[in-house]
């Protein structure tokens, strides 16, 4: 009844069937890690934000590598807005993904040290070769309160470093490049601010960073299980139907033989 599994048609859907279950079972599993590597990274950046504020030479030091338990923490830092050697991170979005700057300011500690400070997105309005006009931070000594964040490479962020940018503008915030460029001891990382707030919200201050939708990979992991599981399932029943409908076959045609008188 079975013959037919050695057709060419059969053998070759039959490999495909062999071949998709370890496929979709890998997939499932690609899924897991990748649910767990977000609920992981969800959970740090929780424990972070809610962290209690600690003064930014607590966690950074010029030089030092932000780590992934630092990043988020909330710092504190006093000291002096250094706007005369700011400059704008271009091809940025705010929360309503229009593109335009962020503005980064040097902000000078108290003990001479420097510390990149994000103030946050302005809109870029008119041409980008031109430094676009920006609002002042407070003058004179301030505390600030914001996010410490990683320094941005290409690789991390996938944004080229492009070269020959019209003056006080670039396309990453690197404390080793600031550093070079500034000649002083800055802090590594940078802090995005959100305190004190900027007069008539400008620059708008940065938003909280988002959870990363953990619950989706789970439901993939789950999906490509079952489809997993369905291969062997859908290949019985096509199997059974297909022995079923030649087995039909054959009886019809042994009930017309049958039927037909004998030739004289």
């Amino acid at each position: 009844m079975y013959r037919f599994l050695l057709t060419r048609q059969w053998v070759i859907l039959t490999l495909i069937a062999l071949l998709l279950i370890p496929v979709m079972i890998r997939l499932g599993f690609w899924q897991k890690h990748r649910y767990e590597e977000r609920s992981a990274r969800n959970q740090l950046v929780t424990e972070a934000l809610s962290a209690k504020p600690v003064p930014v030479e607590q966690l950074t030091s010029p030089g030092h590598t932000v780590t992934s338990t630092e990043r988020y923490r909330t710092v504190t830092a006093t000291g002096t807005f250094d706007t005369a050697r700011e400059e704008v991170v271009r091809r940025r979005v705010n929360s309503n993904e229009e593109v335009g700057y962020h503005v980064l300011t040097p902000f000078v500690l108290t003990d001479g040290k420097v510390l990149l400070v994000n103030r946050g997105w302005i809109p870029a309005n008119g041409a980008q070769t031109a430094f676009p006009k920006i609002p002042a931070p407070p003058a004179g000594r301030t505390t600030v309160t914001g996010r410490l964040k990683v320094d941005e490479t290409t690789a991390a962020s996938g944004i080229k470093n492009v070269a020959g940018l019209p003056d006080r503008q670039v396309m990453l915030i690197n404390s080793e490049q600031q550093a070079r460029r500034l000649g002083a001891q800055v802090l590594g990382g940078y802090v995005e601010q959100t305190g004190p707030e900027p007069a008539d919200d400008t620059p708008q201050q940065i938003s909280d960073p988002g959870k990363e939708d953990a619950p989706l990979n789970y439901a993939y992991m789950i999906q490509w299980w079952l489809f997993a599981a369905a291969v062997p399932v859908g290949w019985v029943i096509l199997a059974r139907r297909e022995a079923r409908e030649r087995a039909a076959g054959a009886a019809a045609a042994k009930t017309t033989a049958q039927a037909e008188p004998a030739a004289v």
